[in-house]
């Protein structure tokens, strides 16, 4: 059976492959489907289609109360905002204001992106050094792996930019939520459950997460958190100073002093999120956008850069050689992004290099189309970095009625970060520190002030009149599922909301051949890919194995679209007229 299959996946691979010639390309987001392949999937939900704006988020308490703040006038960053802050009280173990925050916001009256870096610096004391004269040969899950929160300085940023409400309203459904308490649900029950030995390991981790100090909640259970609901007060009265300064910036400091940490007042005073021009590609005539290194978003465009050299529209969704590939072009991209990416103030990185033509030719000449790699080089360009994976982050994305655009994600890296929780402040520390090298002279080496490579990506694609917002979250699987997703609108003329739900892979090692694959694709893709020499770890439909991700469209005639897929508890909800009259829908 294997042999034959073989035979027919080489048959079809060689039949016209070659280095690949361009295939004609979908004109828009619901062109005809190409005959070959798989059939497109049958999704679970519809598309949210409106003329006003839409919140897209993996809670619909959260999404919702974003939605209030696009019915009280704010623009879509202030709605992104108020999504945020109660996904940070909702999803305490995915995201929170003790970690980074990326996003890209479109203008829609300039047309133009604009991208934010929140991401936070090492403390000021922080060397490999240090870490070795404690016996550690690598930065692991503690007090040395926090970094400076960055999320807090990007909402700021954010607001006072493009904002039209003050912090005090965007924040209060949050406050209401932590202080008056609201029902765990499903998805995030089981991430309370996995985190059960973590949140009892510090007496402050325990009093803010476990009920009665002694259980994790389960759905169902109506969970506060006092200590978040101050903490979000002080910074809706003071804005980033409420977080940076004073109380809560004194409780980050006293705790890393209690473990033995180096984080200082100055470092969290002096740190300032920044605004960055997102990086782009092309793939068949779209536009591509993600944010510059430190983030790893460059691994998409690498992979879809690959991906173009070959002809996927012809061989269809879910076939064996558009998904042989797509997994050998990850391999590829995130080789050179491991060896390449890092704290771009820290390090030359050949941006323009890995996303030249020329490189992704010669990337595209490395895939095989009768076997698997199990073991890929990066490109010999001059650089090194080597990281362990997480994979707790949040997506949102919203439009508002004008058709701004924001696609934003923020995580604490880990599930509930270190754990750790400073005195009173109702949410814990991130352990983004863990993605720094301690071997020397490597872009990516821990140094002080500096932050390490991100995992988080939000992500942009537009062509012609169309403009779509999106992001698939889950650590390493970011840049891989942000390249299926636009191949799914590109190549195979998907709804977004049928983009997020097709059966995805995932690879979340950077060497070997075993690959996850979600049951959504066919058995005999998932033989023929077997016969090629991927070892495929089969995982049921719905998991959380492939991240979770939601998206917003607009088009110039001003309707928008919103999806959110059903791997979560997510919802895209829409905003309502003010049919009886501003400020009472």
């Amino acid at each position: 059976m294997a042999s034959r299959l073989l035979l027919l996946v080489l048959a079809v691979f060689v039949l016209g492959t070659g280095l690949p010639r361009v295939i004609d390309r979908p004109v828009s987001a619901q062109s005809q489907p190409p005959a070959a392949g798989a059939p497109l999937p049958v999704t679970g939900r519809s598309m949210v289609t409106t003329k006003y704006g839409i919140v897209a988020a993996s809670h619909p308490l959260a999404a919702r109360a974003g939605v209030q703040i696009l019915e009280r006038g704010g623009h879509a960053v202030d709605a992104a905002i108020a999504t945020n802050a109660v996904l940070n009280l909702m999803e305490p173990a995915m995201n929170g204001i003790g970690g980074d925050l990326f996003a890209i916001v479109y203008d829609a009256k300039a047309d133009r992106l604009y991208g934010m870096n929140a991401s936070g610096w090492s403390p000021s004391g922080l060397t490999p050094a240090l870490l070795a004269s404690k016996g550690q040969t690598r930065v692991g899950r503690d007090i040395y792996s926090v970094t400076v929160p960055g999320a807090v300085a990007g909402w700021e940023m954010m607001r006072a930019r493009f904002g039209r409400q003050p912090m005090a309203d965007l924040l209060a459904p949050a406050i209401h939520y932590a202080e008056e308490g609201f029902p765990i649900t499903e998805v995030v029950a089981g991430q309370f459950a996995s985190a059960a030995k973590l949140l009892s390991q510090h007496p402050n981790s325990k009093s803010t997460y476990l009920l009665d100090g002694d259980r994790v909640p389960t759905e169902g259970d109506l969970f506060r958190n006092p200590g978040l609901a101050a903490s979000l007060r002080r910074i809706a009265e003071q804005g980033r100073d409420g977080f940076y300064r004073g109380q809560t910036a004194e409780a980050i400091v006293a705790l890393s002093r209690e473990l033995g940490g180096t984080m200082t007042m100055a470092d969290l005073a002096e740190y300032e999120a920044e605004w960055v021009e997102p990086i782009e590609s092309t793939y068949h005539g779209w536009t591509v956008s993600e944010l510059p290194p430190n983030g790893s978003g460059i691994a998409a465009l690498m992979m879809l850069n690959i991906m173009e050299r070959y002809p996927m529209k012809a061989y269809g969704f879910h076939s064996p050689q558009a998904m042989h590939v797509m997994i050998e072009a990850k391999k590829l991209a995130y080789a050179d992004m491991l060896r390449y990416v890092g704290e771009p103030q820290g390090a030359r990185i050949p941006v323009a290099t890995l996303l030249s033509g020329a490189h992704a030719d010669a990337r595209a000449k490395l895939i095989d189309p009768a076997k698997a790699a199990c073991q890929v080089e990066p490109a010999h360009l001059d650089a090194v970095t080597n990281n362990p994976e997480g994979n707790d982050t949040i997506y949102l994305s919203v439009i508002d009625k004008d058709g701004n655009i924001v696609s934003l994600i923020q995580s604490v890296y880990s599930g509930f970060g270190t754990g750790l929780v400073p005195e009173g402040t109702g949410f814990a520390l991130h352990n983004r520190g863990q993605l720094f090298t301690l071997e020397p002279n490597h872009v990516n080496t821990l140094a002080p002030r500096k932050r390490p490579v991100h995992t988080i990506i939000p992500a942009f694609l537009r062509k012609d009149d169309i403009r779509i917002g999106f992001g698939i979250m889950g650590g390493w699987n970011q840049s891989q599922a942000h390249a299926q997703f636009v191949s799914n609108i590109v190549d195979y003329g998907m709804t977004i909301q049928q983009a997020l739900e097709a059966g995805r892979f995932t690879k979340g090692s950077f060497n070997g051949c075993d690959v996850a694959i979600e049951a959504l694709v066919p058995e005999t893709t998932r033989e023929a890919l077997a016969a090629l020499g991927h070892e495929i770890r089969l995982v049921a439909p719905r998991s959380g194995t492939f991240g979770w991700g939601q998206a917003v469209m607009g088009r110039a005639d001003g309707t928008h679209f919103g999806a959110s897929e059903p791997r979560h508890d997510g919802a895209a909800i829409p905003e309502a007229p003010p049919v009886f009259g501003p400020g009472r829908r």
